[in-house]
């Protein structure tokens, strides 16, 4: 590899997001096309919940070596995002909002108790990079938020079309990423475009972006044999 302009390196990142990124998976299809049953919607949600309550984690872990007050600031907003400020809800509780409107019980949610091991070692693998790699390589693992408005446009309309039992009160969690996410990127791309100056540098930022849309498919993966084929949910997990 040759070292990239930041041009060249923004250009390279999005190519991975256009090959990797879970929008292109089966199950994102079925999600948003109105193929899946109920069970297999509370399925997806009740998984996917791990996911959002552990990036609180992932990004408390990153502030904690940010140098400058300057970065603590701005990657303190997403704590706030996620965790809310105590007066408004963050995306942990909108999400469990969104797991309510589909019938699940909050405390059977929360418990994790029906957590599918595949998304337990996924996220949990997101959470120990963003711990012990470079803040480079962490900052990197969150440019999938890149190509997240795409996605939360298919899947939020593609639900409120094909299923009667979801609402836009229940989906009211994608809402505030439309805005929040493309700030996030602004801060992260930049900061990527700015550090990434060597050909080492940006092999490590390309390997970082893989390695989370990677994580993402593989929770798709998980999702998809256990509840749609060949259907083989393991044991302790949730069963419709």
């Amino acid at each position: 590899m040759r070292l990239l302009t930041p041009d060249g390196l923004e250009a390279a990142l999005r190519t991975i997001g256009e090959e990797r990124y879970h929008i292109h998976h089966p199950f994102h299809h079925l999600l948003h096309g109105g193929k899946l049953t109920k069970a297999q919607v509370q399925a997806w949600a009740l998984n996917r919940y791990y996911y959002q309550a552990s990036i609180p984690a992932k990004d408390a872990s990153l502030v904690a070596r940010l140098p400058t007050p300057e970065l603590r600031r701005e990657w303190r907003r997403r704590l706030e995002d996620h965790d809310g400020d105590g007066v408004h809800p963050g995306g942990v509780e909108r999400w469990l909002a969104l797991t309510d409107g589909l019938g699940l019980d909050r405390d059977y949610v929360v418990s994790l108790d029906g957590l599918l091991p595949g998304t337990r070692f996924a996220v949990d693998a997101y959470v120990r990079f963003v711990r012990e790699k470079s803040l480079l390589e962490a900052i990197a693992s969150s440019l999938t938020e890149m190509f997240s408005p795409n996605i939360i446009s298919q899947r939020v309309s593609g639900m409120l079309r094909n299923y009667d039992f979801v609402t836009e009160e229940t989906l009211a969690y994608f809402t505030p990423r439309l805005t929040q996410a493309p700030q996030d990127v602004a801060f992260a791309l930049s900061y990527v475009r700015e550090h990434a100056t060597t050909v080492e540098r940006q092999e490590q930022v390309l390997a970082a972006l893989r390695f989370k849309c990677d994580l993402l498919w593989a929770q798709l993966d998980a999702l998809h044999f256990a509840y749609v084929a060949p259907g083989l949910p393991p044991p302790g997990a949730f069963r419709p």
